[in-house]
């Protein structure tokens, strides 16, 4: 992938769609993964990568802003979401090869579908909200051979290079990298907008390029279950919140809460 000569900001954007997280009965016991077969929803840590993408694109003056999604069933409730917001048009990836894959197949098949659209940027979030491995963004860029910036909390492009502030414990660091690049953002760095009713029509008819493992190029051996390098042995419900402790101060109120931050080690 060359870095772009042209004006145009073409941003390819990342998103997940999941489960949705209210709904207590998202597990499949015989699988211990996550039901897919039911209506999907947008991740809402990809929201800020899509209007953040789209903030880069107006600034620029022209470009777009491309949706890559991989999904079971060809799922497209999440994705209208994110047209509905602005989004040009979708890259949805769906393949009954693909269940059961890892972090690293996953990554495979999405470096596979962003290769296609060439794009200047791509901008992921840090980790998705059904994963949380925190892996894919720096696994496709190193499959996409592009250099990566994580934790983003601004992005700038200017020319060939995009200026990125890097959010750390301490504040943030201001890196560079030339374009193309992967970026992976943090959620609350921007506010993203709600899709109007005009944008809810409109997405209806947005372009959707559904594609299978074949049209990748991708051997189904090694991806889905059969590819798989890990194995989920066991699955268990989060413990009920219990009742605190109570502290009625009698005079010695401190001295009971300092102890009880020294059973926990945090003292």
């Amino acid at each position: 992938m060359e870095p772009p000569d042209s004006d145009p900001m073409n941003v390819v954007v990342c998103v997940k769609q999941i489960p949705d997280p209210a709904d207590p009965g998202r597990m499949d016991p015989e699988t211990r993964t996550l039901k897919r077969d039911v209506r999907l929803i947008l991740d809402e840590s990809d929201s800020y990568g899509v209007e953040m993408g789209l903030q880069l694109v107006d600034a620029a003056g022209e470009g777009e802003v491309i949706l890559v999604s991989m999904v079971p069933n060809n799922e497209v409730s999440g994705l209208r979401t994110a047209l509905a917001m602005g989004a040009g048009s979708a890259v949805l990836v769906s393949d009954e090869a693909l269940a059961g894959s890892d972090a690293l197949s996953t990554a495979k098949v999405l470096a596979a579908a962003i290769r296609r659209c060439e794009p200047d940027l791509v901008i992921t979030a840090t980790e998705s909200s059904d994963g949380y491995t925190g892996t894919v963004p720096v696994q496709v860029a190193e499959l996409l051979d592009l250099p990566s910036a994580t934790f983003a909390k601004s992005i700038e492009v200017s020319g060939d290079t995009a200026t990125v502030q890097r959010q750390t414990e301490d504040g943030y660091d201001v890196i560079e990298c030339s374009l193309p690049c992967v970026v992976s953002v943090t959620a609350g760095v921007v506010e993203p907008r709600y899709p109007s009713f005009k944008g809810i029509m409109a997405a209806k008819n947005k372009p959707v390029d559904e594609l299978d493992l074949a049209a990748l190029g991708i051997d189904p051996a090694t991806v889905g279950w059969a590819g798989a390098r890990q194995e989920i042995v066991d699955i268990t419900e989060a413990p009920a919140s219990e009742a605190g402790e109570i502290v009625h101060d009698e005079g010695d109120a401190h001295e009971r809460i300092l102890a009880f931050l020294d059973d926990l080690k945090i003292i």
